[in-house]
């Protein structure tokens, strides 16, 4: 009788799994050590703006450091580095008391790829708290060609946070557009893009074009006459993970 159940219970037992394998020999993930609170720069960040000063950025003369905030001041300021696909960690704060309405309150943007005398492509920064504006103008929208997903705003004189996940377009060495930027950005901790495929940079007057831009460049702040406040902005290159195909893939 035992030989018996034994014999059942190897029967009723599930055939081993067999493992797929890719054939390929990755290198080991980079470590880096993440910030020590939430929103904190990484140890492979780029420090854009801690607290302190606006070295890190073109144009900045006329924009103030206020008790460790960045304020906006007069005109467009760009960062020295130029940037591909990137991880753009940001905060800021519209004004309080809120004075003016629709796209009069709280403006300003994040543009990617904006070297001086381009448009670059922007990411509204708006105060879109019980302020209502077109859809497609309001925080967190690709300026001129989505809305956000959801409306995530805090209040004015409080903190938001952008965390934007950019991809940037790729071009053939005529310098026709291979694949478009795409965009996937968190407002507050909620998914307002899921890698929107953008039409081309984002202006007010015309329609958008990829025409003249290259796979890298600056990331913009924009002056539009509020004083916006920004702390905390950091960036991190986006790699690939690198591997080598050493064999065919196959089951074990």
């Amino acid at each position: 009788m035992i030989r018996i159940a034994v014999l059942l219970s190897l029967l009723a037992a599930p055939a081993l799994a067999k493992e797929y394998l890719t054939g390929k020999q990755w290198q080991e993930p980079t470590i880096i050590t993440p910030g020590e609170t939430c929103g904190a720069a990484p140890s492979d960040a780029v420090v854009l703006f801690g607290g302190e000063d606006l070295s890190a950025w073109n144009g900045a003369e006329r924009w103030s450091v206020k008790d460790g905030d960045m304020v906006v001041g007069k005109g467009k300021i760009y960062t020295k580095q130029e940037f591909g696909d990137c991880q753009l960690h940001i905060e800021w704060s519209a004004p309080t008391p809120p004075k003016g309405k629709s796209q009069g309150r709280g403006n300003s943007g994040v543009f990617f790829v904006s070297p001086p005398g381009k448009n670059g492509f922007e990411m509204q920064v708006l105060d879109s708290y019980d302020n209502k504006t077109y859809f497609d103008g309001q925080a967190a929208s690709i300026y001129k060609q989505t809305p956000p997903m959801a409306n995530a705003m805090r209040p004015p004189g409080e903190w938001n946070v952008y965390d934007i996940a950019w991809t940037a377009p790729t071009f053939d060495d005529a310098g026709k557009l291979k694949s478009p930027a795409a965009i996937t950005a968190l407002h507050n901790g909620v998914l307002v893009l899921n890698h929107f495929e953008l039409l081309g940079d984002t202006p007010f007057d015309r329609p958008p074009t990829y025409e003249g831009y290259t796979s890298r460049g600056p990331i913009g702040l924009q002056d539009h006459g509020n004083p916006i406040r920004f702390r905390n902005i950091w960036v991190r290159e986006i790699k690939a993970p690198v591997g080598e195909q050493v064999r065919e893939p196959w089951l074990r």
